[in-house]
């Protein structure tokens, strides 16, 4: 398995769910000038994948104050997309759920994003965050039993436009708000010893 941080993400032409509606020719290109966060699930109508859908639907805002926008990708029809759409959350469904959904049904995207697997014909659980160019900045890819943590999704998000405005580096955990290091040596010293004293502090 590869890793696209650092490349180009690729792009593509498919049907997929948007609004509640079915529309051709929706595309990743679309999206330049905004941050995307695209994410693979297995299959429509099981039962991590719900959870996640909704998790990400929960925190949809705060994607949308962030000019992200979130895409669901896997390989059903966007029939099924659409028909999962209307089955009540309470019986294992996503309606409610109103972010785009595209219908991989040919592969072809799982396997440019490396998370198809191949014995099984669906994907890994892979998440790319994707820059306002095109550019795959941090991606994740969990086995199926394993769900996502959006939280983390978003932080990363977070770590990113910090970087992009500030031009410093997120260390381990960095939070916003949370102090970020010059990237020297000297920078790192300063940071190390700015957490020693915050932590003594305390």
């Amino acid at each position: 398995m590869s890793t696209l941080v650092g490349k180009q993400a690729p792009d593509f032409n498919a049907k997929a769910v948007v609004d509640r509606k079915i529309v051709e020719g929706f595309t990743l290109s679309q999206f330049k000038g905004q941050y995307v966060i695209l994410f693979f699930y297995p299959l429509d109508f099981t039962f991590v994948c719900p959870t996640e859908l909704h998790a990400f639907q929960e925190r949809l805002s705060e994607f949308q104050e962030r000019n992200a926008q979130l895409i669901g990708c896997s390989i059903d029809s966007c029939y099924s997309h659409f028909a999962w759409q209307n089955v009540p959350k309470n019986k294992g469904g996503i309606e409610g759920v109103s972010y785009p959904l595209v219908a991989d049904l040919n592969k072809s995207i799982s396997s440019n994003y490396d998370v198809l697997i191949p014995h099984e014909g669906i994907a890994y659980r892979g998440l790319f965050l994707i820059d306002k160019n095109g550019l795959v900045r941090h991606q994740v890819i969990n086995d199926l039993p394993l769900g996502r943590s959006v939280e983390e999704t978003l932080r990363i998000l977070d770590a990113l436009i910090y970087f992009e405005k500030h031009g410093e580096m997120c260390p381990a955990n960095w939070q916003q708000g949370k102090k970020s290091l010059k990237p020297t040596q000297e920078g790192l010293e300063k940071y190390f010893m700015a957490v020693r004293d915050r932590s003594s502090v305390n």
